[in-house]
């Protein structure tokens, strides 16, 4: 009988790299963020990445972060975790844990709680002290959605494509 492979990544490396990895299809020049939604069976039910809705045209609308109001990015793009929740088309998310490269937002927190999402690993939590991040772990603690900061393993993996 032959030995297993030793190398192989981890559940939590394999879906932040899949996070990760979708934040790359991100337009935004600034920031990139990609969120996975995995079941409790370790299957990936959506990904979503930080964009314009559907239809709208990435040439058309601004992608600066400040001008006037109806000019910079803010009124039109939608969040990694909201997309990839609106992404879903399984039906429940009960139960389900979130792999996300930024920690989620006020607003994101609010569609994670709806959905019945129960955990989230993130990788950065650079906004942690802006008032929509304690907000945000202020509803996610009420809401008892359980969330821990990614262990970096500093494991490099090359994809050729």
């Amino acid at each position: 009988m032959s030995q297993k492979r030793e190398d192989y990544i981890s559940w939590d490396e394999y879906f932040m790299g899949v996070a990760m990895l979708s934040g790359m299809r991100s337009k935004d020049p600034n920031t990139q963020v990609g969120a996975c939604i995995v079941s409790e069976d370790n299957k990936i039910l959506s990904m979503g990445y930080n964009g314009l809705p559907k239809g709208c045209s990435d040439d058309e609308f601004p992608w600066v972060r400040e001008g006037a109001p109806l000019e910079n990015k803010y009124f039109y793009t939608t969040h990694s975790e909201l997309n990839a929740i609106l992404n879903y088309r399984g039906g429940s998310l009960e139960g389900a844990k979130m792999y996300v490269s930024l920690f989620p937002c006020n607003e994101c927190a609010k569609a994670i709680i709806q959905a019945g999402i129960k955990t989230i690993v993130y990788d950065s939590d650079k906004y942690q002290n802006t008032p929509a991040v304690i907000a945000s772990k202020r509803m996610l603690d009420a809401a008892g959605v359980r969330y821990y900061q990614y262990t970096h393993t500093n494991r490099e993996i090359n994809i050729t494509l």
